[in-house]
């Protein structure tokens, strides 16, 4: 059933701060087994906010620095037109993937199918239980993938956990066959080394390759032996995706000793994290072009031969950034935005204190030319509208909002909502609009927000943790060219070349 929060369109002013997360998952059918462990972002319970922390949440709301608790605001350009809770059979919901008049949606407990033929009343037409932190999802064709990032005691969707010092524990990549979308159909599995935190698809005509990102080696987990320095590669066959199997382990970060050549993290460089594999990969096939946000790192490299990807440049920020975590190019592919989750999605990033540079987007233009590519600093982009000291707030995921010779970009925030935003200049990002609600609470910290939030066929479809399905409308002359495109599949870390969708 949809249901549709009163909204009121209210400009902010602005004041206040940030703070919390939390995490969970967990059923289907066996499917094929073996070992790794449990890193990634592990459940957070809801923590106490201080008596000045609850204090300045209550006199922000009430001076209207912030919205009231569950409060949706937006700007003028931007409407609510739907929204679909959270059900009873899933816990913290993730990321989302489309298809023709299908949204994908990820949780921790497995993933759902909506019908968004009508995006003002999408309808769930499959709920797949599935136990497994993170459940990262992208589809292609008839295949579905899922990532495991939790230990578990098999690679069945009735498994449960296990701790990852145990040799027989799983974790890693889930095939299913959605051919039937309210019947998906559990057909395959491989296990990677460290599990499967994102997956990113470079699609074939005959195979699709996919790149699993995972992190957090230790040297008391079997299947996950620092340094872990690369990524996984898996082949799946389309026609037989029950032979998927992982080809080859490319290191991306080469260096002597057990620690491989990555950031190091502290103490050499305090407040940023060390380099244990990578977050997230997004891909531009068209380009021959993938950026890595790898941890401590971000990397520039080519997958022009798919099984053997090739590091062109790297580059760190060791003074604003803690955690790379994700990437998007423009569609000309020569800029990059890098996002910071300062903090893992459960700190308080936006607010005064932390200041417009941490926890915030990194724009990199890439210059040159083939493998004398470099990627080149030129301004960071953060929300200026501050959070609750009870909100976890920090940039997460966004795509492209597709307009031809324009570089516009929507993103998640978690509890500061969605922002969409302009970086055609480089040095002097703006935002344009935003949607948001206010704090799940002024009393606790507890982590909730928009995940993500891609633009698809003429809306902006948000996964938020804990309020489910957001749907939104756009109405503004800079964007009002991309209700023209009109995609069949997107996945939004294989990013398509939207050249191909302009009308000349």
């Amino acid at each position: 059933m949809t249901s549709l929060h009163t909204t009121r369109v209210r400009r902010r002013r602005l004041g206040v701060a940030t703070a919390a997360a939390g995490l969970l998952a967990t059923l289907l059918t066996a499917g094929p087994a073996a070992a790794t462990p449990d890193p990634g972002d592990a459940p957070a319970p809801p923590g106490t906010a201080s008596s000045q922390q609850r204090a300045e949440a209550r006199a922000a709301i009430q001076s209207g620095e912030i919205p009231g608790v569950d409060e949706i605001v937006h700007s003028d350009n931007i409407r609510h037109v739907a929204n679909v809770p959270r059900d009873a059979f899933t816990s913290i919901n993730s990321d989302l993937a489309f298809q023709g008049r299908y949204a994908f949606a990820g949780n921790y407990d497995g993933f759902r199918i909506f019908d968004i033929s009508n995006p003002k009343s999408p309808e769930t037409v499959a709920q797949v239980l599935c136990p497994g932190s993170q459940n990262d999802i992208s589809v292609s064709g008839n295949l579905l993938f899922l990532s495991t990032d939790s230990s578990r005691s098999d690679n069945s969707c009735t498994s449960t956990t296990q701790p990852a010092t145990e040799k027989s524990s799983w974790e890693g990549m889930k095939i299913f066959d959605i051919s039937d979308k309210r019947n998906p159909r559990y057909v395959a599995a491989v296990e990677t080394a460290c599990g499967s935190h994102t997956h990113t698809l470079v699609p074939e005509r005959r195979n699709v390759y996919v790149y699993v990102s995972s992190y957090s080696p230790n040297v008391a987990f079997p299947d996950c032996q620092p340094p872990h320095d690369g990524i996984s590669v898996i082949k799946v066959p389309r026609n037989a995706p029950e032979k998927a199997a992982v080809v080859n382990f490319p290191v991306l970060f080469p260096g002597e000793g057990p620690d491989g050549g990555g950031n190091p993290g502290a103490p050499t460089n305090p407040g940023v994290s060390k380099t244990t594999g990578c977050h997230d990969i997004t891909v531009l096939p068209s380009k021959d072009l993938a950026a890595g946000a790898c941890m401590g790192d971000g990397i520039l490299f080519s997958i022009e031969d798919p099984e053997n990807p090739k590091v062109i440049d790297r580059v760190q920020d060791n003074v604003n950034f803690a955690f790379w975590h994700s990437a998007t190019f423009n569609q000309k592919a020569n800029k990059v935005v890098f996002t910071d989750e300062l903090g893992g999605g459960g700190g308080a990033t936006c607010n005064a204190t932390t200041g417009p540079h941490r926890g915030a987007d990194g724009i990199y233009d890439i210059v040159g030319k083939g493998d004398k590519r470099e990627l080149v600093f030129r301004s960071y982009f953060k929300i200026d509208r501050h959070q609750a000291d009870t909100e976890n707030c920090v940039a997460h995921n966004g795509s492209l909002i597709p307009v031809k010779g324009k570089d516009l970009m929507v993103q998640a925030w978690y509890q500061g909502g969605v922002s969409v935003w302009d970086f055609t200049d480089s040095r002097k990002p703006k935002e344009i609009a935003y949607f948001e609600r206010g704090p799940l609470s002024t009393e606790k910290l507890v982590g909730g927000g928009s995940w993500s939030a891609y633009y698809y066929n003429g809306h902006i479809y948000s996964n938020d943790m804990v309020k489910g399905l957001d749907v939104l409308k756009l109405d503004d002359r800079r964007t009002d060219p991309a209700k023209r495109v009109r995609m069949h599949e997107l996945n939004v870390q294989t990013q398509p070349d939207y050249f191909d969708y302009f009308d000349d």
